[in-house]
């Protein structure tokens, strides 16, 4: 098959492409790679700024590309908004697109309109990126994306793309239990996990002494995504336990960086708001740190996994989170065993040619 993978989130096209072409698949990956992350890709269409003289260049650029993406088998969009323009002005893209290949999809694998709309209702989850229990989070990004997803023309686009494409793919337990509200046949939305490109690890056994935390942070979205407060806990178990405990930050960090300071640690901390552990963490896993995130029972329950539970869930507060890692530095003998789980688990549920198996089936069925 001829692929088209348009758009870049956390790599899961780049390792969407690396498994389809170890199956034999003709794959081109066209994205600005996800902005300073800088993921790997065959075209890149990457915005400098908004100015005007970066936005003529941008524009000719598409100019220029646009006609030569036709005659795919499959396209598969990142995210409804899937250039960086407005949502108005990407609908003539996508129309193009549709009219000059054979089938295309749409990935729900971060920010949209069902996304917002399920976190804002209060009911569908006990917490998201948009409430805790029955209150909303008035974060400014919260209220950012409300007003463009939910009032504005992004959520417009979202729902014509939606409904028009042949098909939706969920990455996550969070995007699948928001779509499946309105898209519920199975020939028109999947869940399919993210694909992470396994390397060859086993870890070596050892109890750590001290043992070694890591955490991403984007300085824009530290509320948002609760960076803050897992940091908060993390600093004060480490004035607790300063002989026990090192503390590895990584800051708006390109991926290949972010990946080479992981390594040598022991625990990662990401995604507070999150049922389910997403790219970043996933490639932690897969490299044997212990994830402290989200690992809700609704996302087991959804790949059929009743044996491997790895993650360390906490529920969104500093007092969990304190707990839980607490309890890893007293309790230390327990992470080579995690680390053997986490390893396993991805090789499991994640193993890149597998995901991308599953992904052609979809396809397929249309």
């Amino acid at each position: 098959m001829k692929i088209l993978l348009l758009g870049e989130y956390s790599n899961v096209h780049h390792s969407l492409a690396t498994g389809l072409r170890a199956l034999g698949h003709s794959v081109t990956v066209v994205s600005d790679g996800d902005g300073w992350k800088d993921y790997p890709r065959d075209v890149d269409i990457s915005r400098q700024s908004t100015g005007v003289w970066h936005t003529i260049r941008y524009l000719f650029r598409l100019h220029r590309l646009w006609p030569r993406l036709r005659g795919y088998d499959v396209v598969q969009l990142i995210n409804p908004v899937f250039l960086e323009l407005k949502a108005e002005r990407i609908l003539p893209y996508y129309k193009s697109l549709r009219r000059r290949n054979k089938s295309l999809f749409m990935g729900a694998y971060g920010m949209d309109y069902y996304w917002a709309k399920a976190g804002c209702d209060c009911t569908t989850f006990r917490y998201s990126d948009f409430n805790l229990g029955g209150e909303l989070r008035n974060t400014p990004d919260t209220e950012c994306f409300k007003a463009e997803w939910l009032r504005g023309g992004k959520g417009e686009l979202n729902r014509y793309i939606a409904e028009d494409c042949d098909g939706i793919v969920c990455g996550l337990y969070e995007y699948y239990a928001s779509y499946t509200a309105h898209f519920a046949h199975p020939e028109k939305l999947a869940y399919i996990p993210f694909p992470i490109i396994i390397e060859p690890h086993t870890p070596d056994g050892r109890t750590p002494q001290p043992v070694r935390f890591f955490i991403g942070i984007q300085r824009s979205r530290n509320a948002y995504k609760g960076t803050d407060i897992m940091l908060a806990a993390l600093e004060r178990l480490h004035a607790r336990y300063p002989e026990s405990t090192e503390i590895v930050k990584a800051e708006n960090v390109p991926f290949e960086q972010y990946k080479r300071m992981m390594l040598g640690c022991d625990v990662i901390l990401d995604q507070l708001y999150s049922y389910t552990p997403a790219m970043n963490a996933l490639q932690a896993m897969s490299q044997g740190l212990v994830l402290v995130g989200g690992g809700e029972p609704e996302h087991y329950d959804l790949i059929n996994e009743s044996r491997l539970r790895p993650i360390i869930n906490v529920e969104p507060s500093e007092e969990s989170v304190y707990s839980q890692l607490e309890q890893l530095v007293l309790h230390p003998e327990r992470i080579p065993q995690l680390k053997r789980d986490s390893v396993e688990y991805i090789q499991k549920h994640h193993d890149h040619v597998a995901v991308a198996q599953s992904y052609l089936r979809f396809w397929k069925q249309q």
